[in-house]
């Protein structure tokens, strides 16, 4: 039996409850990063802006239109929210969306480096190589578009001097995203250390590749 569609309250909880999870796990410090859902009617949940995780309630998430335009709450959106309403209106079998600043992640970005999918796991949720995005500035509507254009064949990119954004259909799947790209990242890090990476045979990454396609929108 097929799960049922989330309720727009359960959306909400699950982005409260990824939010705080980002902090408490180090994916961001402070106030900085930011999500996005899905609501069953179109719209899009979103953080505000500049408040404490911990302290957030469902009270002070704020709904929007995927114009930009507040249809619900006391609070300001996001200064991202053109960012995630982008990735959403691009791609509608995406229901959730994640920035944040991981640290080895990041690394990647501040050297305009992608990470190579060279781990089997990270080509089945990810889709490939996490490319780095061209550089645009914060808050942007050029940044929205740079940085949405790249999750249609991926769960994540890097965003050029910043951080990182993954995607995916819920936020526990992104939140899952996030700290695969996180953990693999330093893996990299680590491994370029001891020596040359090694790639996975070409013939395996483009099965594991279908595994993720299918994975997303139901097709090989």
């Amino acid at each position: 039996m097929s799960k049922a569609p989330a309720t727009a309250q359960e959306v909400k909880e699950q982005v409260l409850w990824a939010a705080q999870e980002m902090l408490r796990s180090g994916l961001v410090e402070g106030t900085a990063g930011n999500l996005a859902a899905r609501l069953p009617d179109g719209n899009a949940v979103v953080t505000p802006s500049s408040l404490d995780y911990l302290d957030m309630t469902l009270d002070d998430l704020v709904v929007c239109d995927l114009d930009g335009n507040v249809i619900e709450g006391h609070r300001s959106p996001t200064t991202e929210k053109a960012l995630h309403l982008e990735a959403l209106r691009l791609h509608p079998e995406i229901n959730a969306t994640m920035h944040c600043h991981a640290k080895h992640a990041t690394m990647f970005a501040l050297c305009r480096q992608g990470i190579p999918a060279v781990i089997e796991e990270f080509v089945v949720f990810v889709g490939g190589d996490v490319r780095c995005a061209e550089y645009r500035t914060t808050g942007t509507d050029e940044l929205a578009h740079e940085v949405a254009s790249h999750v249609g064949d991926r769960s994540a990119v890097l965003m050029a001097n910043h951080g990182l954004f993954a995607v995916g259909k819920d936020p526990n799947q992104v939140l899952h995203v996030a700290h695969l790209v996180e953990r693999t990242a330093e893996i990299i890090w680590g491994a370029r250390m001891l020596g040359e990476i090694v790639p996975i045979p070409e013939e395996v990454n483009t099965t594991f590749q279908g595994y993720y396609r299918y994975g997303r929108t139901g097709k090989f």
